[in-house]
């Protein structure tokens, strides 16, 4: 039986995210995943939020995904655009690049950091006890793991197996996705009809002046809404011509499609993402509409909180309490994630009171403060997750600064590419002593002139330190005194050996 500290199922953008997390933070881990490669069939998410680029730019790989994406604004609520270019960050706009690739610059990384993927194999079923959790594969193999990470998607088989409920909502609307080949040349772009929603295009495309321009070749991704909801087997091609002249009168001599697959607007929650050593993590934590491009987004995110935290307790520096936070902080996040794309769905709808609705809405977000508000939301730089009262600070990302060090200029999140916490001193060199944290926690001290200032609520008063979590978020802000600092450092990285 093959051992390992940490095995995570699934090693989609979830898993092999918190592969790279848990690698950073010298943790054995290994993923196990049921393709054989990397390639990945049919239309998953579409890109990568402003938030999201920060994460990968705290561990130094955002440039790998900007390099083959397309930068726009691309942030936006129920198809109404966002413009966040304003907004306080180096990363004021949206990536447009599809998953297939983010998948593949991922996998690149985790490769980098020889993370072990027994690929080709599933997980069947799983026994944990006090010590750990047996793991049985779909080959005979079996592994053994210290915690086991369900990042298996929306029909989590780890969630499942754990007996953890998965709450909410049934679906109300229900599309057909295809790439296929037509005789007739559709309309590209969306569309809005009595039934519903559909679009068309095609894989390669530019965005030009914020408007998409699609080739002019090859063959067409096709979504359509179709009239009844609920079914229960794999869509078809008749299924989806049936579809495509409710819609738009005829299927445009749709053949040869290269794959068929259906969502729908089902919003489910896991009611605990935690069960002893099992976690739960991305799609097998929560499944919504893909309105709002917010769930490959709100996945990595999970594992960025996750990631640390549960080194930390591998290596025993954190009691396994600290674990519990995961669930604190993120199922409230993505709570209102599956609110937001509810209330997106609802504003998708095509009868004369809806639009209504929507023209109001669409006023009030172009209006200053609804806007701000909500892109912050939608783009993920307006997380906070409730550590307490105290600075604005307190709770959310930390700006990427330029500061000034004795090692010379350096950016924020070039001090969190190794994944370990940071205490930033802005004050009086040698006016913070955390020598018995010093093997955990860096203690940086430099000098900053720029502006503080959050995504939405706009300008904060500088901080004399800041104590910064490896997934970016600020745990403690001093104000010339070390009040607090201690009982932070205790509850976020341990007590000193």
């Amino acid at each position: 039986m093959t051992e390992h500290a940490v095995v995570i199922a699934g090693g989609g953008p979830t898993g092999l995210t918190l592969a790279g997390e848990l690698a950073l933070a010298g943790i054995d881990v290994a993923i196990v995943e049921r393709r054989p490669n990397q390639e990945l069939a049919g239309s998953r998410a579409g890109g990568l939020s402003s938030r999201t680029l920060e994460v990968f730019d705290q561990r130094g790989i955002a440039d790998r995904f900007l390099a083959e994406g397309q930068i726009a604004q691309v942030t936006g609520f129920a198809a109404m655009r966002l413009d966040i270019s304003d907004f306080p960050t180096r990363h004021n706009y949206g990536l447009a690049l599809r998953q297939k690739h983010i998948e593949r610059i991922l996998a690149g990384w985790v490769s980098e950091l020889a993370v072990p993927i027994y690929r080709g194999r599933e997980l069947t079923c799983f026994v944990q006890d006090d010590a750990g959790v047996t793991i049985e594969l779909s080959d005979g193999a079996s592994l053994r793991a210290s915690y086991l990470v369900g990042c298996d998607g929306g029909r989590s088989l780890v969630r499942k197996a754990a007996a953890i409920e998965f709450r909410g909502w049934d679906a109300t609307t229900s599309s057909i996705l295809a790439q296929a080949e037509m005789a007739e040349e559709p309309p590209l772009g969306i569309h809005r009809t009595a039934l519903g929603i559909h679009a068309f295009g095609r894989e390669e495309y530019e965005i030009r002046d914020g408007k998409v321009v699609f080739a002019d070749k090859g063959p067409i991704g096709v979504m359509v809404t179709e009239k009844n909801v609920g079914a229960t087997t794999e869509p078809t091609l008749r299924d989806l011509r049936k579809a495509l002249v409710a819609a738009c009168g005829t299927d445009y001599g749709i053949h040869s499609p290269t794959w068929i697959s259906r969502f729908t607007d089902m919003s489910r929650q896991a009611a605990a993402y935690r069960k002893g050593r099992v976690l739960l993590a991305g799609d097998a934590a929560h499944v919504h509409s893909p309105v709002g491009g917010q769930g490959l987004n709100t996945c990595v995110q999970d594992a960025v909180n996750l990631g640390w935290k549960l080194a930390q307790v591998v290596k025993g520096t954190s009691p396994e309490g600290l674990l519990d936070t995961y669930h604190i902080e993120r199922h409230p996040i993505a709570a209102r994630v599956l609110r937001t794309t509810m209330a997106q769905v609802a504003l998708q709808r095509t009868d004369d009171r809806t639009e209504a609705l929507r023209e109001i809405v669409s006023e009030l977000l172009g209006m200053e403060e609804p806007r701000k508000r909500i892109a912050a939301e939608m783009s993920g730089l307006g997380i906070h997750c409730d550590l307490g009262q105290g600075h604005p600070l307190v709770g959310r990302r930390m700006p990427d600064l330029d500061l000034a060090t004795p090692d010379g200029p350096m950016r924020v999140f070039a001090l969190l590419q190794n994944a370990r916490p940071v205490l930033l001193n802005l004050g009086a060199p040698g006016s913070f002593d955390i020598k018995p944290w010093s093997d955990r926690i860096k203690l940086v001290y430099a000098k900053c002139d720029d502006p503080w200032e959050l995504p939405a609520l706009g300008l904060v008063s500088a901080p004399i330190a800041v104590l910064i979590r490896p997934d970016g978020y600020v745990a403690w802000v001093g104000d010339g005194t070390q009040d607090g600092l201690q009982d932070a450092m205790n509850t976020w990285f341990g007590q000193p050996g």
